[in-house]
């Protein structure tokens, strides 16, 4: 059942993305909003979100080598398949938003609007945010596998961050923020039944 949630859940992305690829109002509320972000930055906060935006990737498999880690010098068999579940997480969310991007193909904002200046290019398609996608795949799966306070408020924060940032740098527009996270809030819940 979780997994035709899944799979609904991501036909639903790639219609909300063609969508929105096609110069709909959601598209024209989607670059109002990253102008007006655009016009709040500082040096400090640019400098926070790129380090953000930049250590994502290594946040992403250092949570499941830690609880792998962890799981084998504890003997814990519970944490070694946590361990498996966060990762398959973050892995099926990475190979469903590459397959969702080129079937949407939608351009990033500062390829589509000149005028928007960036602080950062990115390359391949704006739809879903793989950044995104994957801090909530990650944060969604440990908060899962570890339902306390101060595991959950943490991993939402971080991929929360991650998703601003992703708008503060002007590589994603609002839109592609919000499916992304719902992908990888998705991901987690659909294999939910990894974790111990």
């Amino acid at each position: 059942m979780k997994r035709i949630v899944f799979i609904l859940m991501s036909w639903m992305l790639c219609i909300t993305g063609t969508a929105l690829a096609q110069e709909k109002p959601a598209s024209t509320l989607d670059i109002r909003i990253l102008e007006s972000i655009a016009e709040t930055r500082t040096e400090p906060q640019t400098q926070t979100f790129k380090v953000l935006s930049d250590i994502n990737n290594c946040v992403q498999v250092a949570v499941p080598v830690g609880l792998l880690v962890a799981g084998a010098i504890n003997n814990d068999k519970a944490m070694r398949q946590n361990a498996l579940y966060v990762a398959s997480s973050t892995a099926v969310t990475a190979l469903v938003n590459v397959g969702i991007k080129h079937l949407i193909k939608r351009s990033r904002p500062f390829k589509k609007y000149p005028n928007f200046i960036s602080v950062r290019t990115a390359g391949g398609y704006s739809f879903p945010s793989g950044h995104t996608s994957s801090a909530f795949a990650t944060a969604s799966a440990l908060s899962r596998a570890y339902s306390k306070w101060y595991v959950v408020a943490p991993s939402l924060l971080w991929a929360s961050s991650v998703g601003y940032s992703r708008m503060y740098l002007g590589v994603h527009y609002p839109t592609d923020v919000l499916a992304g996270a719902v992908l990888g809030a998705g991901s987690a819940f659909a294999l939910d039944g990894l974790r111990k």
